[in-house]
């Protein structure tokens, strides 16, 4: 049994994605090839955005969804204390301050509330996170645009295909959606590869600049921009692998509905998650963490950690947030654990992983 078997999922496509590996080589189109600007407008349909820019990385997604808002330097943007450290650097690599909120107490996605206490006339960006596949309250959050006059954000590089409890699908509705596009997500490529959605043409045109040195035309560089282009195999890869999303998504929240049935332990705590939730991770929360993880390994039950760390508790960030406290974020750090959750996940295996949690005490 494997945490996350990515050859398996990919098996039925693995004839006609080398077919088409070996055609870009013929044809030597490995920069802003005919594929990147397939999947660009493939993956904006299937998001209900306007378009969709492909860059290097989920991290560069962000950093040039915050450039391409023209902020003045210094200007706030809140996101969660609960989030990966990419979230965080590339608001910093802006040179844009990142202001923390702490998580609900029972979820794993930022409070409305703990929102609303951080907005001040500094506060220029709302950077909401659809961690573990779960997403935001999109459209309340969107509502706090006109309220404030801010820019909404989605970090959406776990939420492939996910709604809000309103139907909303991420990557539709918010000012510029980010996702990366890492080979362990949802939907993943063969090495690094990310992508922004925008209803905005303004903001199309300009992150397509930036994503490809501050140029729309070879040598004539408008800005100063970044080297970040989405790899034309990588996006003959991930044409291929969009197809099977709604699928191995749906498997997904089969598992995930197992496990919400079927785990009955007083020692596991189970986190609320949305409807709309594509579960990149199905996480739970131990307070006997280590003897919890020793007992998996001896039972020979993969499980991962994300996140160990509180992005106020990196080391790389303490001195920013300096006696800041986020007793939610905290503890989803410290207890979380994530359970097996591939797609192609076994019955047999299921049943092996609830019986196993089930004996632990």
């Amino acid at each position: 049994m494997k945490f996350l078997d990515i050859n398996n999922q990919d098996k039925n496509l693995n004839k006609k994605i080398i077919s088409d590996i070996k055609k870009i080589i013929n044809n030597c189109d490995f920069i802003n090839g005919q594929k990147v600007n397939e999947f660009e407008i493939k993956f904006a349909k299937y998001c209900g955005s306007k378009f969709a820019i492909g860059c290097g990385n989920g991290t560069d997604a962000i950093l040039l969804a915050l450039k391409a808002l023209n902020l003045k330097e210094g200007s706030e943007v809140i996101l969660p204390a609960m989030t990966y450290c990419s979230t965080a650097f590339s608001v910093i690599n802006a040179g844009l301050k990142p202001v923390l909120a702490d998580i609900s107490s029972k979820s794993s996605i930022v409070s409305y509330e703990n929102i609303i206490k951080k907005i001040n006339k500094n506060t220029k960006v709302i950077l909401m996170v659809h961690l573990y596949g779960q997403s935001c309250d999109i459209k309340k959050l969107n509502e706090l645009k006109k309220k404030y006059k801010l820019f909404i954000i989605e970090d959406a590089s776990q939420a492939h295909g996910a709604y809000d409890n309103n139907g909303i699908k991420v990557g539709s509705y918010s000012d510029i959606s980010c996702f990366s596009l890492y080979p362990g997500k949802n939907l993943g490529a063969y090495g690094d590869a990310g992508i922004v959605t925008t209803n905005r043409q303004s903001i199309f045109n300009k992150i397509k600049k930036l994503r490809n040195l501050g140029s729309s035309k070879k040598y004539h560089h408008d800005i100063v921009g970044f080297n970040s282009r989405l790899d034309t195999l990588q996006a003959s890869i991930l044409i291929h692998k969009l197809k099977n999303l709604d699928k191995n998504n749906n498997k997904r929240k089969v598992i995930a509905n197992f496990y919400n049935k079927k785990i009955n332990n007083d020692k596991i705590q189970k986190i609320n998650y949305s409807t709309g939730c594509v579960f990149h991770q199905y996480v739970v929360i131990v307070k006997d963490i280590y003897n919890f993880m020793n007992y998996l390994k001896i039972k020979k039950i993969p499980f991962g950690r994300h996140y160990p760390f509180a992005i106020h508790q990196l080391t790389s960030l303490k001195h920013i947030f300096k006696n800041q406290k986020y007793p939610n974020s905290e503890k989803l750090a410290k207890y979380g654990v994530s359970l097996p959750i591939d797609p192609y996940l076994t019955k047999k295996n299921l049943i092996k992983i609830v019986n196993t949690i089930n004996k632990f005490k």
